[in-house]
């Protein structure tokens, strides 16, 4: 995963036991040799011997490699073919990223069930769909380590993304050095960025593995972190203190980083700058200038997005600004400031980004708009002759699973967008801006060429450091999937079926969510890991920003209960659904394997209603009772013979009440005003328990 442009194996393999004698065509750059070593590692890890390379294998691996003056740019050369025969392994790649390429494709045809680890044979033509394929890191609402980013450009490279979009500065922190204004990480960093060093080290670590690193300032709006430092620059006085954070919205400081969960008062977060202010202006250039010469990437993001209409119309001085000079509205007042960055980015080479409301008037064309509020925002801004990145559809801090991302294409204009926050004062209802547009006409050619790929963003509210792997991995391989493989390659249930494979590759490699999750329920449950760890393979955490409404009555413990534990993929939940359907299709080769597995789950109850505590794990023992009758339910439903009309009844009241539960956060309208279950967790294995009933005479 992905899965190749074109592949054709034979059926046949060859043993690797020992690291294959590397030949290639040119002398290899230097970071050729990082990369092959890399890959050595690798297959060191995967069990294939290091020592003398050859010796027992006798395989070889012939690399060509074509020059690519644009590698690290948008117009890399990232084909390869791969030709894997009896004797050897030819790898002809157009760059040095069809190189990267290659090594993590061979890496995952690699069968190591056996004595000896074998490569499977064929020919493969692989390219990327998109240029643009990336994944975007919000480290001011969580801060995270270097050591955890390090692990995320690992798995991007073994899945063939190539941006990390760094969200590095919003109202809850700024997190990178500056020395030219470095009140803006002593007052709005809270103890916790990044030196220039480690920016300089991420940038070289990541261009190692084909991965461009794009950096996002958010400007004007979500600058409540900028504007403790320099409050001179903002729009309303006076500038929300971190007091006034914790004291209406439930703000928790902890190891000297300010979070935040507030969905009743977005304004304090939505903090905007006076867009009419020379000093604005100054504070960019000089921001940004120091910035530009920090992050080579020609990419760079300004943000631009939930700037609130009242931050500018309730300040007289603004107001009377904006109609001297013919402003309309915010929206026109924002494309005026828009412009004026583009400016100042230009001269410094770079080409600007910012996320779709930047395009609700006019701009300039070549402004990078990313869409995120809806699918049909790519129609709009295509329209307008703006390159466009999509990142609609790719929210994975939604928690929807793999396969609802995978449903998304990036010429898609008429998915579902979406909305996580109340309409402030003078604002129309937002959901009017985010709902699907069913009539929305499809992207001409013209259109097609001007989306450059997408991003899936993991906003960090609800994300502590620990989470990230587990919270990113592995639905970002299945949006890496859609990213690079051709259009066709739909199968949700392959996709399903690869997941666990593909997570458990990345985890050989060094991602660590197993050990995270398996972390975190030895410290809930120190006397007793398995019940807990048995419920959360069996549930998956509530969707679509419920968990953020939880988090406004539970502040920081949110980031220690079952509910951040669980997955948005459940593989046990899948497994069973599967083996379900095959038996409600026919398949009685399947009932002793679901009936251990539902004498499993049921029997976990008894010991899970044992443990002691904590709160968040009692709040689970609903749960994990309604899994127990769910369980019985299914074993009923195997026995043979018919059932009763009263059994029936019993069976959809019980499917009913899970119905009930999962609707409460099927979108983001029903997570804003439907009770959620406490422990903020639905159950997997529901689909499956259906098909058994359904099966049931």
């Amino acid at each position: 995963m992905p899965e190749p442009a074109q592949a054709s194996l034979h059926g046949q393999a060859i043993a690797l036991s020992a690291l294959p004698e590397v030949v290639w065509t040119h002398a290899p750059s230097p970071l050729l040799k990082r990369a092959l070593a890399r890959f050595e590692s690798r297959l060191g890890q995967l069990g294939i011997a290091s020592g003398k390379k050859g010796a027992k294998s006798g395989v070889l691996l012939k690399i060509s490699v074509g020059k690519d003056p644009a590698y690290l740019s948008l117009d890399a050369r990232e084909g390869y073919t791969l030709d894997v025969s009896s004797k050897e392994i030819v790898l002809n790649a157009d760059g040095p990223a069809g190189v990267i390429h290659g090594f993590a494709t061979i890496l995952q045809m690699i069968d190591t069930h056996g004595a000896v680890p074998v490569l499977s044979q064929g020919h493969i033509v692989d390219a990327p769909r998109f240029k643009w394929r990336g994944l975007m890191m919000d480290v001011s609402r969580h801060f995270q380590s270097l050591d955890t980013l390090k692990r995320q450009l690992d798995a991007m490279e073994l899945t063939k993304l190539n941006v990390m979009h760094w969200h590095l500065s919003d109202g809850t922190g700024f997190r990178v050095e500056s020395k030219r204004l470095p009140l803006l990480q002593q007052l709005g960093g809270h103890s916790r960025y990044y030196t220039q060093e480690q920016v300089k080290e991420l940038i070289a670590y990541a261009a190692d593995r084909g991965i461009r690193i794009v950096p996002e300032f958010d400007v004007p709006g979500h600058t409540l972190a900028i504007l403790t430092a320099y409050p001179d620059l903002a729009a309303q006085h006076p500038v929300p203190t971190v007091q006034d954070w914790q004291q209406d919205c439930r703000v928790a400081s902890s190891n000297d980083e300010v979070t935040t969960h507030c969905t009743k008062h977005p304004d304090l977060n939505m903090a905007a700058m006076d867009p009419t202010s020379d000093k604005v202006l100054g504070f960019a250039r000089t921001l940004f200038g120091e910035m530009a010469a920090l992050f080579p990437d020609r990419y760079f993001h300004t943000g631009g997005d939930e700037v609130v209409a009242g931050q500018w119309n309730d300040n007289p001085l603004i107001a009377a600004y904006m109609k001297a000079h013919g402003f309309a509205d915010a929206p026109a007042l924002q494309a005026a400031f828009t412009a004026e960055i583009e400016k100042i980015l230009s001269a410094d080479g770079k080409i600007m980004m910012g996320w779709d409301e930047v395009s609700e008037a006019p701009i300039p064309k070549n402004v990078v708009v990313e869409a995120w509020r809806g699918s049909k925002w790519v129609g709009t801004a295509t329209r307008l002759g703006h390159p466009v990145v999509v990142s609609s559809g790719y929210y994975l801090d939604l928690l929807t699973p793999s396969s609802t991302h995978y449903a998304v294409d990036p010429y898609d204009t008429r998915a579902d967008g979406l909305a996580f926050r109340a309409p402030a004062k003078n604002e129309k209802p937002l959901h009017e801006a985010f709902m699907r547009d069913p009539n929305a006409p499809p992207l001409d050619e013209a259109q097609k060429k001007l989306v450059l790929g997408g991003e899936a963003p993991l906003w960090t509210e609800i994300v502590s450091d620990e989470m990230v792997d587990e919270r990113l991995w592995p639905r970002s391989a299945a949006i890496a999937e859609r990213f690079w493989s051709p259009q066709s390659v739909t199968d949700k249930d392959a996709l399903n079926r690869r997941l666990p494979e593909v997570l458990n590759t990345l985890e050989h490699f060094g991602l660590e969510a197993s050990d995270h999750q398996a972390r975190m329920i030895a410290r809930l449950t120190p006397q007793n890991i398995v019940p807990l760890t048995q419920l959360v393979a069996l549930t998956v955490p509530v969707r679509n920003y419920a968990i953020n409404r939880l988090a406004d009555r539970k502040g920081e413990a949110i980031l220690l209960s079952p509910a951040a534990i669980a997955s948005a993929d459940s593989f046990e939940g899948n497994a069973f659904n599967a083996l379900a359907a095959r038996y409600a299709g026919g398949d009685r080769s399947v009932v002793v394997s679901l009936q251990e597995k539902l004498a499993r789950y049921e029997a976990n109850n008894i010991a899970f209603q044992a443990l002691p505590g904590p709160d968040c794990v009692n709040e689970a023992k609903p749960v994990s009772s309604q899994i127990a009758a769910l369980s019985r339910l299914g074993l009923e439903a195997l026995q043979p013979g018919e059932k009763s009309r009263e059994w029936h009844d019993h069976a959809n009241a019980l499917l009913a009440e899970q119905d009930k539960a999962y609707a409460a956060s099927a979108d983001h309208e029903a997570s804003s005003v439907q009770p959620q279950p406490p422990s903020g967790l639905l159950i997997a294995i529901v689909p499956g328990i259906r098909s058994l009933v359904s099966a049931a005479k």
